[in-house]
């Protein structure tokens, strides 16, 4: 994942042009994508997709002729959606078009301009106090045509046709915890679920440009959204911080109790925040026309940790073990979900006798029978029809592949069916 976020790293990439191509030319390596290029002006719902954006070189040369501001030691340096210019201007007026944080003096800020035509540069505030009373040369080689919108999609059938939504954003720079590494560790989780030999559910990822991008694919694909019951957005998963679930607008949807009981079984230490309409995709996914049921899997929340939007967004920034750690996380997450059956007790009359089916070893008056003796009876309990194994998982507090095995066991016996079996039997 690191190697391939290394990779990443140097491509200028926006909401439209050249450098998301590029980007998905690379994942088609690991994974086949399906890459849709949307025209400039289709509309989407109250938006239409803008003009597409690309950039060649941009500089900024003193009166002595040196380049002091280069896109390509850093395309952190240009707001994004520049407008190409080309002109020689005083300092008081290029100062207007210069952007800086005073709060970090020595780090590069990320700044766009996607939906007004304007142009810019970003430097360090370092820089920008040392910046001489001169006459600047000020160059953007850029383009702002009519062209398309460009996202990939990869669909990974399952046994069923309902799906689980995976959404990761491609539309930055040279930013590396937001969000190459969302989609490293998205472009590695379909390569772990394309090994699952007997997938329940079909998955869906797309790796979109932010905001625009998920308003363009729910337009374009209503009919697919209904199938869709489980979602996550996968951003900022590569910094040493704890993970974080922000949870769907639903609250409690399976995806939303998945989360947070991967989360609690870890042991590690964990956030889970409430949903707002604030954030990444999750919130266009989860709009009220919509309302689908979609959280966002992070570590440190977007706009919590100082390097944020800024050149220290680095592969130093990164921790390949937080890359690891956030990609077991989120398979865990699937794993639940494909294992949440329903079932019902065949034998709902008292307890059957399980020892001698084998299934009971406890010695009798034994007050706290091993964990899978216990699950065994929790499930025969829960089995009703109407609780997930989930369900039967948060009331006893045992681990949920316990209950999972428990379940498989008392089913090889006869002892459950699923709803199908009951309805058959009568």
């Amino acid at each position: 994942m690191f190697a391939l976020i290394r990779e990443l790293f140097p491509l200028c990439r926006s909401i439209t042009g050249d450098g998301v191509r590029q980007t998905l030319r690379i994942l088609e390596r690991f994974i086949p994508l399906n890459v849709h290029e949307v025209p400039t002006g289709t509309q989407v719902f109250d938006w239409s997709v803008p003009k597409e954006w690309n950039i060649r070189d941009a500089y900024v040369k003193n009166s002595q002729g040196e380049r002091i501001i280069d896109f390509r030691n850093s395309n952190l340096h240009v707001v994004g959606y520049s407008t190409p210019i080309n002109r020689r201007m005083p300092l008081a007026e290029f100062r207007s078009h210069l952007f800086s944080s005073p709060e970090h003096p020595d780090w590069v800020p990320y700044r766009t301009s996607f939906y007004q035509d304007n142009w810019g540069f970003c430097v360090s505030h370092n820089q920008f106090l040392s910046l001489k009373d001169d006459v600047y040369e000020v160059c953007i080689d850029s383009s702002l045509e009519p062209g398309f919108l460009t996202y990939g999609e990869y669909h990974l059938p399952g046994k069923s046709s309902e799906e689980v939504l995976i959404s990761t954003h491609v539309c930055h720079p040279s930013l590396c915890n937001d969000n190459l590494s969302g989609v490293a560790v998205s472009v590695f989780l379909a390569s772990h679920l394309c090994r699952w030999p007997h997938r329940r559910f079909s998955y869906r990822f797309l790796f979109i440009p932010s905001t625009i991008g998920s308003i363009t694919w729910l337009a374009h694909n209503e009919g697919i959204v209904r199938r869709i019951r489980h979602g996550l957005v996968l951003a900022c998963l590569g910094d040493p911080g704890c993970l974080t679930y922000k949870r769907s607008r639903r609250s409690t949807a399976p995806i939303d109790r998945a989360a947070v009981y991967v989360l609690q079984q870890s042991g590690a230490p964990y956030e889970v925040l409430d949903f707002s309409p604030l954030g990444y995709d999750e919130r266009q996914f989860c709009s009220p026309g919509f309302d689908l049921p979609v959280g966002c899997l992070m570590r440190t929340p977007n706009g919590r940790y100082p390097e944020y939007h800024t050149s220290a967004d680095n592969l130093n920034f990164l921790r390949p073990e937080a890359l690891l750690d956030s990609l077991e996380k989120a398979l865990n997450i699937l794993q639940l979900l494909e294992e949440n059956d329903v079932f019902v007790n065949l034998n709902p009359m008292c307890e059957p006798q399980l020892g001698r089916r084998g299934l009971y070893q406890g010695t009798r008056g034994q007050s706290n029978p091993p964990e899978h003796e216990a699950a065994l009876l929790w499930v025969l309990n829960g089995s009703t029809g109407s609780e997930s194994l989930l369900d039967i998982a948060e009331r006893s507090r045992l681990d949920f592949r316990v209950i999972r095995q428990a379940a498989d066991a008392l089913q090889s016996h006869g002892l459950l069916g699923t709803r199908t079996d009951t309805r058959a039997s009568r």
